[in-house]
């Protein structure tokens, strides 16, 4: 009685048959080390777009090959995720081709189309440099120039939005820390945020006074006074509570605007601080219990209209206050 083989030793003999031509033994070398689309493989194999495309569909309707479509183009790449079975299968393969006489060529021609991609971007960023921010905010919009930077965010931190808002910073943090506990004072902001937020369940929405925080002590690893502390009565104070609700050794960070002589802005956007100066900021922050201060002055956004920025960074202590700090004023 004849016994039908299992599936998988099929399919493994079925490979091993789709690499006994030697067009498709050069594809596959082509196409383990780049991405090609069936023009570029014509080019390179010096073959008709007939039997290219004939040999591409064997490798696919057996799993060595993949696809993608990027528009009207398809590119072809060999499949990364092989099962074990036909991966040393290709290593025996590859490795018996070494001297094979058509490697050379094979690769010189495909640095040739290599050389002529790298070619088209670097024209394509020559011509575009005068415009590329634009462009690149049109395409992926403004806060993907910043997106990375949440990666360098220990993913174990619980971090305080303070001054939240309507949650446009904890909704970006949110996928990158343990925890996002997001703080303000205002019903309708806090309205705002919790549309904004969502179902998302890493982000602990309190309302509440920034210079009395509902956090409890050391529970923070990250505090971020965004744009906030010039609304304070009390800058001073705010920090003080920031750092009790810091963990030893965690840290602080202010964005905020420098001194200014805008006095309008008291009348008209409810501002309560012109800004503050980096010796205001290294003296409150000593004073609360926080050192290794750095203050970093903001380069103007063009067509940005308000007071230049600064940002600030500081880091709990963990012994009290330092030596260094000055008297209260």
């Amino acid at each position: 009685m004849i016994t039908q083989a299992p599936a998988p030793t099929r399919d493994l003999l079925s490979r091993f048959e789709s690499l006994g031509d030697e067009s498709r033994l050069r594809i596959l070398t082509l196409l383990d080390r780049n991405e090609f689309t069936v023009s570029e493989l014509v080019s390179v194999l010096q073959l008709p777009q007939s039997t290219v495309s004939r040999h591409l569909r064997v490798l696919a309707d057996d799993g060595w090959v993949r696809r993608r479509q990027e528009g009207k183009t398809r590119y072809y790449r060999m499949e990364g995720e092989l099962e074990s079975g036909a991966r040393d299968l290709w290593r025996l393969a590859e490795g018996s081709l070494t001297g094979a006489r058509w490697v050379a060529g094979d690769a010189e021609r495909a640095e040739r189309i290599l050389a002529e991609r790298r070619e088209r971007a670097a024209t394509f960023f020559s011509e575009s440099a005068t415009r590329w921010d634009t462009l690149r905010d049109e395409l992926f919009g403004r806060d993907a120039r910043f997106a990375a930077l949440f990666g360098l965010l220990d993913p174990e931190w619980v971090v305080g939005d303070l001054g939240t808002g309507t949650g446009t910073l904890a909704n970006m943090i949110a996928p990158f820390v343990k925890r996002v506990i997001a703080v303000d004072r205002s019903p309708e902001m806090l309205a705002a945020a919790a549309v904004r937020l969502g179902e998302c369940d890493t982000v602990d929405v309190r309302e509440g006074e920034l210079a009395s925080l509902p956090v409890d002590d050391g529970e923070l690893d990250l505090a971020v006074l965004m744009l906030v502390l010039h609304f304070t009565v009390e800058p001073r104070r705010v920090l003080a509570e920031a750092t009790r609700a810091l963990a030893p050794g965690g840290k602080l960070v202010v964005l905020d605007m420098r001194a200014h002589e805008r006095e309008e802005y008291r009348e008209t956007m409810g501002h309560l601080w012109p800004g503050f100066t980096e010796d205001q900021m290294r003296d409150w922050t000593c004073l609360a219990g926080l050192e290794a201060y750095h203050h970093i002055r903001l380069a103007p956004e063009p067509g940005a209209s308000g007071p230049a920025l600064f940002a600030a960074t500081a880091r709990k202590a963990v012994r009290g206050l330092s030596e260094r700090c000055p008297n209260p004023a």
